[in-house]
């Protein structure tokens, strides 16, 4: 029995900036700073890889003086919208009803929200009572892919059913603003707002590219990498500037051993679906690969046109190869990190 993606939806918030036009905003925040210290940020934000992003908030309320509080109310309003739509949207590309799925699984990681999203959603849709839920919220960027590997699974010990992945995220809400380090800034630099939705089957009728295998690869020592670290102002970007290199020296280890357990190598893999997590991170990936002759072209443009948006991005880029006309046969190799430290992977095949 095959599980399958049969359809793939974005939704964006109703904000959006270019990064020239967030500039003034960035130096009335950075007022009161060292002169050369805001030469530095601004120039961080201008090769940050991300020409334009989108958020809940406008540039403005971003940096306001918005209480923890108030920036979570926001994310949770605009996540029901945002996951609403790109779920109906998602539905219609499968020809399919809300009833006609069976297990719902949301992902994110950027504000707080007992009862979780699914339970709106099931209201909102009218889904079917007896739906599986699983909200998943402390994985980060890695999430994306590792929702698809949950509902795989759910789907591979059940025929006949569907099930969705929803990701929404919000990295502009949790924006420090007495915050002048340059975890704060690089976070902000790199970071926009957005939700996608996945729609797979176990059904047998059902079309798109079957998930041949999937793995989690685990960093030993390395939990204070990446995450967030709740304050009194919120939720507090932790990043170390290490993790591209980290990622390079366990690369090996992260995909060579997985393809091979396939019985293909890196040379099989046609089409890379590969997470952005930022300018530096899509440096080292495409140093990797190009030496194999591949690209991540998809990546490094949904890194431009959007920003990193956490667990959604991946997702963004998978759509991406969704809307080509990928010949049969082909494969494609998912991945993504997130906090932990661990690595994400996905075989595809169409």
């Amino acid at each position: 029995m095959s599980v399958r993606i049969t359809s793939v939806a974005k939704q964006l918030p109703q904000y959006t900036r270019t990064t020239e036009e967030i500039i003034p905003y960035l130096k009335i925040w950075l007022s009161g700073q060292e002169e050369r210290f805001q030469r530095k940020v601004i120039k961080l934000f201008e090769n940050a890889g991300v020409d334009k992003r989108y958020s809940i908030m406008d540039a403005h309320e971003v940096f306001l003086n918005t209480s923890f509080e108030e920036k979570n109310d926001i994310y949770v309003r605009e996540s029901i919208k945002l996951s609403e739509s790109a779920l109906k949207k998602a539905l219609k590309k499968a020809s399919l009803q809300p009833q006609d799925i069976d297990y719902i699984i949301t992902v994110s990681c950027t504000g707080i929200m007992i009862p979780s999203l699914d339970a709106y959603l099931i209201n909102k849709l009218e889904m079917r009572q007896d739906i599986v839920r699983l909200p998943v919220t402390e994985m980060g960027c890695a999430a994306g892919v590792s929702g698809i590997i949950y509902a795989k699974n759910f789907l591979k010990a059940n025929p006949n059913k569907r099930a969705v992945v929803i990701a929404v995220e919000s990295p502009t809400a949790t924006f420090q603003l007495d915050d002048f380090s340059m975890v704060n800034i690089v976070s902000a630099a790199i970071f926009g707002d957005g939700a996608a939705c996945v729609i797979l089957s176990s059904h047998e009728d059902d079309k798109g590219p079957e998930i041949i295998d999937e793995a989690m690869y685990h960093f030993y020592d390395a939990e204070s990498m990446m995450g967030f670290k709740l304050t009194n102002s919120g939720l507090q970007m932790i990043l170390d500037k290490s993790v591209p290199q980290k990622i390079a020296d366990h690369f090996p280890k992260i995909v060579h051993p997985f393809l091979e357990r396939n019985n293909i190598t890196i040379k099989d893999i046609d089409h890379l679906i590969f997470h952005p997590g930022g300018k530096k991170i899509v440096q080292t990936i495409e140093e990797l690969f190009g030496s194999l002759g591949k690209n991540i072209e998809d990546t490094k443009e949904v890194l431009k046109l959007y920003g990193n948006m956490s667990s959604a991005t991946v997702l963004y880029v998978l759509e991406r190869f969704m809307n080509k006309n990928i010949p049969r046969g082909d494969k494609g190799l998912m991945l993504s990190f997130g906090p932990g430290f661990s690595a994400q992977r996905i075989l595809l095949e169409w």
